[in-house]
């Protein structure tokens, strides 16, 4: 691109990319090269996400190879930048594969079909190809399916000058940032890392094996990705290994990479804890998420139907005292939200603690007192409202009653329900709101209409 004179760029970021926009729109190259060269990557995959195909190819087709990469690695998966990238010429392909770490060229690969990633890798260099090959053959959703092999190690039999010039040779090849020092035997296996502060301040001719320290955290290749996050949250580690059979070095996986993962995964938990699979995109169209909801929503209408038998089984009382059908959707409401938050605290909990059965199960302990407080506060101002309503202070105890109890069956079904699950070997964040939906609506109905049977008919 030619020298262009600088153009002030909109402060608001909506407002910066609709103009941007504007620009590709009308392939404006003069306009975009005064600015393209000063957005982040993360910027430009927001202008990326909103063209269509044809202006994509475009926009990427304008920007430097290094910066084309980044912005496709930014992008949404959601937004598929694999698609995008299999439709650029192959060489252009090879030079943005290049300029990506592996392990970010896999993520985009890997989303290919077949044929396409053989077309893909086809425009790499043999050597280059073969290692995302690799790659390719771990699971998407463990450790090597998301570690990157760009590392540095040394041998534990070099001495301090020695390992220093071995691993500025090392950062010159693999060009991007690093964070420990892995020290590794003749045979490549683990034997601990070293700091850039000790390697650098010891005697040139000190020993490495003098220096070196035992890894926190070593990670199996085949570990679950969730897993690997907790780990590296656990003891705030900026990069962790990842060995394979007889704990040999086989890469490394980084923070930033496991944010990315735990954002998926919460994200998943999210919609799983609304009924929703996690095969719907966010973004998705109108039939996957009518695919992917409908089942839950059919089995929500069998537990409704269970709900609905209790409130036919006292129609008898609502006819004689029609103030409980206005009374019936408070407590079976409240006794939702109670359900819903003790849900939401103990799936939380059980995704991101290791914990005993033992103490998990006194989550349930904790989740009965804040029920009965929670009841006696709430109970005590339905009661009040429905005896001043009804004209009968009976009714307003029958409320009263009604809430309490409704309130700790709720907060005890949120607690202990996912945590049944989970010992059952399913994922509690999947069906838990539909089960603890039930038990409050079965609950509050039974409760309600069969104290005002007992008490004031």
């Amino acid at each position: 691109m030619s020298a262009v004179a600088p153009v002030d760029l909109p402060e608001d970021p909506r407002e910066r990319i609709a103009w941007i926009l504007d620009r590709v729109r009308e392939h404006d190259l003069d306009g975009l090269a005064s600015v393209l060269g000063e957005l982040h990557p993360s910027d430009l995959a927001d202008v990326v996400e909103e063209l269509d195909e044809d202006d994509r190819i475009f926009l990427l087709d304008l920007l430097p190879a290094d910066l084309a990469s980044e912005t496709l690695a930014e992008m949404e998966s959601e937004e598929h930048p694999e698609e995008i990238l299999a439709a650029l010429e192959p060489e252009r392909i090879g030079e943005l594969i290049a300029e990506l770490s592996d392990d970010d060229a896999v993520e985009l690969i890997r989303e290919l079909p077949p044929e396409e990633q053989t077309r893909v890798l086809a425009a790499l260099p043999n050597l280059e190809a073969g290692e995302l090959r690799r790659l390719l053959q771990y699971d998407e959703e463990s450790a090597g399916g998301i570690m990157t092999t760009e590392l540095v190690a040394v041998s534990v039999h070099l001495t301090a000058g020695e390992a220093i010039e071995e691993v500025r040779r090392q950062a010159r090849e693999i060009g991007g940032e690093f964070y420990t020092i892995f020290v590794v035997d003749l045979l490549r296996r683990l034997v601990g890392t070293v700091s850039i502060q000790d390697l650098v301040l010891a005697e040139p001719r000190t020993p490495l094996a003098d220096l070196v320290e035992e890894p926190v955290a070593a990670v199996p290749v085949d570990m679950d990705q969730e897993e690997v996050g907790r780990i590296i949250a656990r003891y705030n580690l900026p990069s962790v290994p990842v060995v394979g059979p007889d704990n040999v070095l086989l890469g490394r996986i980084t923070w930033d990479d496991v944010i990315d993962v735990m954002e998926l995964e919460q994200t998943e938990d999210i919609l799983r804890l609304g009924g929703v699979v996690s095969e719907e995109e966010v973004r998705g169209g109108w039939l996957d998420a009518v695919r992917s909801r409908l089942p839950w929503l059919l089995l929500n209408l069998g537990t409704a139907a269970v709900a609905a038998s209790v409130v036919w089984y006292f129609q008898d009382t609502i006819d004689r005292l029609v103030l409980l059908a206005a009374i019936m959707p408070v407590i079976a409401g409240m006794g939702g939200n109670a359900g819903t938050q003790a849900l939401a605290v103990t799936v939380r909990r059980l995704a991101l603690t290791e914990e005993t059965t033992a103490r998990r199960f006194r989550v349930a302990a904790k989740e009965l007192v804040v029920g009965v407080v929670n009841g006696l506060a709430l109970g005590a101002i339905a009661a009040v409202a429905s005896a001043l309503v009804g004209g009968d202070p009976t009714l307003g105890l029958v409320v009263f009653l009604a809430m309490i109890g409704n309130l700790v069956l709720a907060s005890i079904a949120g607690a202990l329900i996912p945590i049944i699950l989970e010992r059952l070997g399913a994922d509690p964040a999947v069906a838990s709101s539909i089960f603890v939906t039930t038990f409050t609506d079965v609950g509050g109905f039974f409760l309600l209409l069969g104290l005002a049977s007992a008490l004031l008919l």
